[in-house]
């Protein structure tokens, strides 16, 4: 579907970057299998046959063993020219540092690490990820920077969420105090929204991870959705109504634990740190 866009869209195609990933699945052990994905990629993305390159090569999330097989199908991908940079996704500050250093090894940068970071996900500011991307020069791809809705407004004690979100939900608003560091919270996306006219909830949650440095990649499921979250790069925060998302964050329980990740932590043969939020 995606190639088929590009190519209709014609000279505007250029325009238009693609990122897709290689899932670390336990039987796809081998760093040629990072590399036949690609070119399986490359086939579905180019039916005109011009094999354009892909724009962003990720390993979806480190497996608990053969990483550095991976990494090495990553480097064979770009030496190869299938791509333009490569990226991870999911990893933790040793992990992350463990595939800059063995890309660096072949003067091949690391680009990207997509990790989830919200508002009501802040591990990896608190726990060095965020910083320890920066001093590499990987850019953060942020994922989930709407925390499942609950940072748009749509969500609140008397209109919930049905299925998955439901025991989420219980955490916000039936916490501690019934919910008041959430509705805190909600009061000074408001606030900050009405400084800047109104805009929707969502872009104040999405221009709060564009302050940390990071590119959100938030999800749509209709074209209004898809024109709020463009909106975002309409204008920034201020400093101050940074620093005061901070406070009413920090206040405000995580919607979820890294706890209840299914990725591995640790590669059982090097004994790497893998993921840690």
């Amino acid at each position: 579907m995606l190639g088929n866009f590009r190519k209709e869209a014609g000279a505007d195609g250029g325009k238009v970057q693609i990122a897709t990933k290689f899932a670390a699945l336990p039987f796809r052990t081998k760093s040629n299998d990072v590399v036949k994905a690609c070119k399986d990629s490359l086939k579905r993305l180019n039916p005109d046959g011009k094999n354009e390159p892909i724009d962003l090569y990720q390993i979806h999330f480190p497996n608990a063993w053969s990483n550095e097989d991976y990494w090495d199908g990553l480097a064979q991908c770009y030496e190869q020219g299938l791509v333009k940079a490569v990226g991870v996704s999911n990893y933790g500050v040793d992990a992350m540092r463990a595939v800059h250093a063995k890309l660096a090894e072949r003067g091949i940068p690391l680009a990207t690490n997509q990790i989830q970071l919200s508002l009501l996900y802040r591990f990896p500011i608190e726990n060095g990820l965020l910083q320890a991307c920066n001093d590499l020069n990987v850019k953060v791809l942020s994922y989930s920077p709407l925390a499942l809705g609950f940072l748009t407004g749509k969500y609140n004690s008397e209109n919930r969420p049905s299925g998955p979100r439901v025991n989420i939900a219980k955490k916000l608003f039936d916490g501690p105090d019934e919910g008041k560091a959430f509705n805190d919270l909600t009061a000074t996306m408001k606030a900050i929204s009405e400084n800047h006219g109104g805009v929707p909830l969502s872009q104040v949650a999405l221009n709060w991870t564009r302050a940390k440095g990071t590119i959100p990649i938030p999800g749509a499921r209709s074209l209004k959705q898809a024109k709020q979250n463009i909106g975002a790069l309409e204008w920034d925060l201020t400093d101050d109504e940074v620093a005061t998302l901070d406070m009413a964050s920090a206040k405000t329980p995580a919607y979820i634990s890294p706890d209840k990740s299914p990725f591995p932590k640790e590669d059982i043969n090097t004994k790497l740190k893998l993921f840690d939020s």
